[in-house]
């Protein structure tokens, strides 16, 4: 690479705020944050129009090995096609529950009430379908393809939760009948699927915790 290929460069856009605005702000998006939980019961309500196209722009600006940017987000609305994705979803389920799931996996999660039903497939008005797109005839290598990926969806999840929105990161096993249900090629695969809406009414979440800043962070 030569000084001609570089790409050119453009002023940082940044505003330097004062330190108590700094701590202000980041300890009210901790707070914030630290509501949200993973939701299972999912109210049947429309969405307000831009909301999911607007978390997922955010979800965008993730950084990525390269810059490729190897991530696709494949929102599913329509009843039909959400009723094929719950359909083959439950299928691989109930066959992971009853064959192939450790004693280890089935007794951690025990609390936590799960099973093979996902009703919420269904019922919430959105699901995104999130793939990692792999090099293929319209898609350069990617680079850290988990770790990009990843990312984006921390902003995703980060970015529907500021909207007033919940979701859930739900990874089927295994995941490649995704591609058909959501008609994407085989150089995309699928990494997780996220059912987006508002609560039920009557939605509730296990009473868990988290573990204390102390126990997840270290300073030298």
């Amino acid at each position: 690479m030569t000084d001609t290929d570089l790409l050119p460069k453009v002023p940082i856009q940044h505003d330097r705020r004062p330190p108590t605005d700094m701590v202000r702000e980041a300890e009210a998006f901790a707070e914030r944050m630290a509501r949200r939980r993973s939701v299972r019961d999912f109210a049947g309500d429309a969405l307000p129009d831009g909301v999911i196209e607007a978390a997922i722009r955010a979800a965008s600006t993730a950084p990525s090995g390269a810059n490729v940017q190897p991530w696709r987000f494949v929102v599913l609305t329509d009843p039909a096609r959400k009723r094929r994705l719950r359909e083959a979803a439950e299928a691989e389920e109930r066959a992971f529950y009853d064959r192939r799931a450790s004693p280890e996996w089935l007794g951690a999660i025990a609390g936590l009430g799960t099973d093979w039903r996902k009703p919420f497939l269904e019922i919430a008005p959105a699901v995104i379908v999130v793939f990692e797109v792999h090099q293929g005839p319209h898609s350069p290598k990617p680079y850290y393809v988990k770790e990009s990926v990843g990312i984006a969806v921390g902003l995703l999840i980060s970015a529907l939760h500021h909207a007033g929105l919940v979701t859930l990161t739900h990874t089927p096993n295994p995941m490649r009948f995704l591609n058909e249900v959501c008609e994407r090629p085989p150089e995309e695969r699928p990494y997780v699927v996220m059912p987006v809406g508002y609560p039920a009414p009557d939605a509730q979440v296990p009473e868990l915790t988290r573990k204390p800043l102390d126990e997840v962070m270290i300073r030298w």
